[in-house]
C-alpha cells in the first residue's frame, strides 16, 4: 500500500490545533497571515481548506488571547501608577 504524501505546511493543521496555545503572538500572527494567503490563493481541496480555516480560527483566537492578556497587564500597571500618584507624599 502506497503511503499518502503530506504537505508539510498543512501537516500541523490537525483537528485539535492544541499546539497553538504554545505559540507566541508573533508566531501565531505570522502563521495566520500564511494561512490567509493560502486560502485567498485558492486551489486547496475542500478538506484542506477546512483544515486551514480551522487552523486560522485557532491562530486568531491565540492572538486575541495574548492581546487581551497584555491589555490586562497594562490596565493593572496603570491603576498602580494612578494609585501611587494619588497618594499624599507619592513618588512626585
Amino acid at each position: 500500500m502506497a503511503k499518502q504524501q503530506t504537505d508539510p505546511a498543512t501537516e500541523s493543521t490537525g483537528a485539535d490545533n492544541s499546539d497553538v496555545v504554545e505559540l507566541s503572538f508573533e508566531q501565531a500572527r505570522d502563521e495566520l497571515a500564511a494561512v490567509v494567503a493560502r486560502l485567498e490563493a485558492g486551489g486547496e481541496p475542500l478538506e484542506g481548506a477546512l483544515a486551514l480555516w480551522e487552523r486560522g480560527e485557532a491562530l486568531a483566537a491565540r492572538c486575541q488571547q495574548v492581546l487581551d492578556g497584555n491589555r490586562e497587564r497594562l490596565d493593572a500597571a496603570q491603576l498602580v501608577a494612578e494609585s501611587d500618584a494619588a497618594e499624599p507624599g507619592g513618588p512626585f
